[in-house]
């Protein structure tokens, strides 16, 4: 059975990042579609034209930010602990 290699720390910020970038454009992509459908409608009830600033500036991006925080933070949490876990292991794979 062949050995495995330990771990490596330079692989965590690479993995965190592409994580936190794809995480943070998906939420924002949802997020204006439905910030538009949400102005489009309100215009309708209400007879006016839809200002589609306001599905951008005020709805998705902030809550495309606040997304990308949080999935930052988590992404770090659990792929350090996952590089402490796979760290451990391989240790115990050598004494063994």
């Amino acid at each position: 059975m062949p050995a495995t290699k330990a771990p490596r720390w330079y692989g965590i910020p690479l993995r965190v990042a592409v994580l936190t970038f794809l995480g943070t454009l998906i939420s924002f992509a949802v997020t204006l579609f439905l910030a538009i459908l949400g102005t489009v409608i309100v215009a309708a009830l209400r007879g006016v034209h839809p200002d589609m600033r306001v599905a951008y500036r005020h709805i998705a991006l902030p809550v495309a930010l606040v997304a990308g925080s949080i999935i930052f933070v988590l992404a770090l949490v659990m792929e350090i602990r996952h590089h402490r876990q796979i760290k451990t292991l391989s240790a115990i794979e050598r004494m063994g």
